[in-house]
This record gives C-alpha cells, sequence and structure tokens, in this order.
C-alpha cells in the first residue's frame, strides 16, 4: 500500500462516519419532526375543541391522518429493502399517527356526546369503526362501539325506534 492510499483510508475512516453520524441525525430530526408535527395537531385540534370550533378541530385530525397515510406509503415502498431499520421508525411513526388519530376521533365523539349533539357524535363513532380496520384499531373500534351503545341510552337512534 502506497502513501497515497495510506493517506486515503486516513481520511475515509472519519469521513465515513462522519457521513454516518450526519445521516443518522437526519433520520432522528425526520422523525422528531413528525412528532411534533402530531403533537402541534393535537395541541390545535383540542384547543379547537375547547372553543367549539369542531370543524377546524376535525381539520387538524384530518391533518394527522394525511400524515398517517404518507407514512404508510412510504413504509410499503421500504417494505422491500432488507436489512433497514429505517422502516420500524417509519412504522412506528405511522403507528403513533394512526393510533393520535383514533384517540382524537373518540375525543371528538365524547364532546359531542356532551354538547347533545348525539347523531353527530354518533356518526364521529362510527367513522372510527370505518376508518380503523386494521388489527391495531381493535381497541378504537370497540371503544367506539361501547360509545354508541351508551349514546342509545341517552338518545335512542332512528333505527332503534
Amino acid at each position: 500500500m502506497g502513501i497515497r492510499s495510506h493517506r486515503m483510508l486516513m481520511w475515509q475512516g472519519p469521513l465515513w462516519l462522519a457521513l454516518c453520524l450526519a445521516l443518522a441525525h437526519c433520520s432522528h430530526d425526520i422523525h422528531e419532526k413528525r412528532a411534533d408535527a402530531i403533537k402541534g395537531h393535537v395541541e390545535s385540534f383540542y384547543d379547537h375543541l375547547k372553543h367549539d370550533r369542531v370543524a377546524a378541530a376535525v381539520r387538524e385530525n384530518e391533518a394527522i391522518e394525511q400524515l398517517s397515510t404518507q407514512l404508510g406509503e412510504i413504509v410499503t415502498r421500504r417494505v422491500n429493502q432488507p436489512g433497514s431499520n429505517q422502516i420500524d421508525r417509519e412504522w412506528t411513526d405511522l403507528r403513533t399517527a394512526n393510533e393520535t388519530a383514533a384517540q382524537n376521533w373518540l375525543a371528538l365523539g365524547q364532546y359531542l356526546s356532551i354538547k347533545k349533539q348525539y347523531a353527530q357524535s354518533r356518526a364521529t363513532y362510527q367513522r372510527v369503526i370505518d376508518t380503523y380496520t386494521g388489527a391495531t384499531g381493535r381497541t378504537y373500534r370497540e371503544q367506539a362501539a361501547r360509545a354508541i351503545r351508551d349514546l342509545d341510552i341517552l338518545s335512542p337512534s332512528p333505527a332503534s325506534r
């Protein structure tokens, strides 16, 4: 190995290390930005509910669902890339977005019920049942179904009259 090759190796090691660290940091930044975006939408969602701006709250939750859809597409594209833990991170972000949106819909249903807007509450719970059909959504579907049964105690649905 000549002097030139040896010098090149001396620089390549630290350069590769710096590149790997930069890529890892960028990857972490992406996940952190996604988490911050979800957190921002959640805070806005509850602020809108606090001020009785239901339509704005719905838009915030739809933004979380849109992020979830985008993440689902990313995960689907990366499934065929073996050996990448990036898929695990993307999957975690996807699951967080899905679960957050489902929880927000349930909170909206409860809010509407408290406001005695039973038809809208029932529709919101039904949306959870219809939208979150995967295995990870089972808990949320069950909560929504129970909430609909509870609404029938407060205000029977037209079908059950």
